[in-house]
């Protein structure tokens, strides 16, 4: 299924291709912080619609992940991540046609990867 993504203040806009069954939360010092549920999904499963020079990103540790935020509302849409890298976590909290209350996350435990 399309979903459409979008910051707090819309500034930017992310289109994804993905069916929601791989939900995770992660526990590592930045997503503990965040406590966002993420689909994990391939690199070509994702695009950027609009808002992409409103976009920051932000990197620690072995700077291999990229975070994504809206340099606007600060809202976290997506990442590159670390451990796959053809592959991107989404913010389904971003995803303004669900409720994310509805969706369980797997664990993901990258403190010991």
């Amino acid at each position: 299924m399309k979903y459409k993504l979008n910051c707090h203040c819309g500034s930017v806009e992310l289109e994804v291709e993905t069916d929601l069954e791989n939900i995770k939360q992660c526990n590592c010092s930045i997503c503990k912080r965040k406590n966002a549920k993420m689909n994990l999904i391939p690199k070509e499963a994702i695009r950027i619609v609009k808002g992409e020079d409103n976009l920051a990103t932000y990197q620690f540790n072995t700077m291999k992940a990229e975070h994504f935020f809206c340099k606007t509302c600060g809202v976290y849409t997506h990442h590159n991540r670390r451990t796959d890298p053809n592959g991107v976590g989404i913010n389904i909290g971003c995803i303004d046609a669900i409720d994310l209350f509805e969706y369980e996350a797997g664990f993901v435990d990258m403190k010991n990867k």
